[in-house]
C-alpha cells in the first residue's frame, strides 16, 4: 500500500522479498495491492488458513503439537534455521550442521528422546 502513498515498502522488503520472493514482491509492490488469507498462504506468509469458527481448534491444535516436542530441541531448530539461511559457504554450513546433530544428539533431552522411543514410551516433556 506504500505505493498508493507515494512511498516505497523498503524498510520491510528485504524481509519481505526473502519470504515471498522477487515476483510476488514486485507484484505488490508495484501495485499496492492488498491480499487475501488465501493469497497469504500461497505467498508463504502463513501456514494454515481455515475458516473463523475453526480457528480456536486449529490453535489448539497446532499449539498441543509445539508441546509434544522437546524445549531445547526447538530452541536448537530455531537457531539451526537462522544459522543455514545465513550461510553462504556450503562447507562450513555442512560443519555447523554435523556438529549440531552431535551437540544434540549428546544433550539430556536428544538422549531422553532417542530412549524414549527405543523404549516405545513418551519423553519426559510429553508426561502431563
Amino acid at each position: 500500500s506504500e505505493v498508493r502513498l507515494g512511498v516505497v515498502p523498503a524498510v520491510i522488503s528485504p524481509f519481505v522479498l526473502a519470504k515471498i520472493g522477487v515476483s510476488n514482491g514486485r507484484e505488490l509492490f508495484l501495485t499496492g495491492e492488498r491480499f487475501t488469507a488465501q493469497q497469504a498462504k500461497a505467498y508463504g506468509l502463513a501456514h494454515h488458513v481455515v475458516p473463523e469458527t475453526e480457528l480456536d481448534d486449529k490453535v489448539a491444535e497446532r499449539v498441543g503439537q509445539l508441546l509434544q516436542a522437546a524445549p531445547e530441541a526447538q530452541a536448537a531448530a530455531k537457531a539451526l534455521i537462522r544459522e543455514v539461511t545465513a550461510w553462504r559457504h556450503q562447507e562450513a554450513l555442512r560443519e555447523y550442521t554435523a556438529n549440531l546433530i552431535a551437540r544434540r544428539r549428546a544433550s539430556d533431552e536428544g538422549k531422553e528422546g532417542m530412549s524414549s522411543f527405543l523404549e516405545r514410551r513418551k519423553p519426559y516433556w510429553q508426561e502431563n
